[in-house]
């Protein structure tokens, strides 16, 4: 069996399609995503897109999102 985490990390970034967040703020302190294989998600700052993006397998992100909106995070 493989890991799903490390899976995501091998996973090629350099042709990924980045997105600003909807919640990134008019002060273009953004927050871009990508998606990955298997529903994951990868995010960097976009003031720094060269430093190594954060990656969430699917159930990491569906976890994440629903904090930010519960205002948990």
């Amino acid at each position: 069996m493989t890991d799903p985490k490390a899976e995501l990390y091998a996973y090629d970034l350099s042709a990924a399609s980045w997105r600003k967040s909807s919640a990134s703020g008019a002060e273009h302190d953004c927050v871009e995503i990508a998606e990955l294989p298997n529903g994951g998600r990868a995010i960097r700052d976009s003031k720094n897109p060269r430093s190594e993006p954060l990656r969430f397998t699917a159930s990491e992100w569906i976890a994440f999102r629903t904090g930010v909106v519960a205002g948990e995070l």
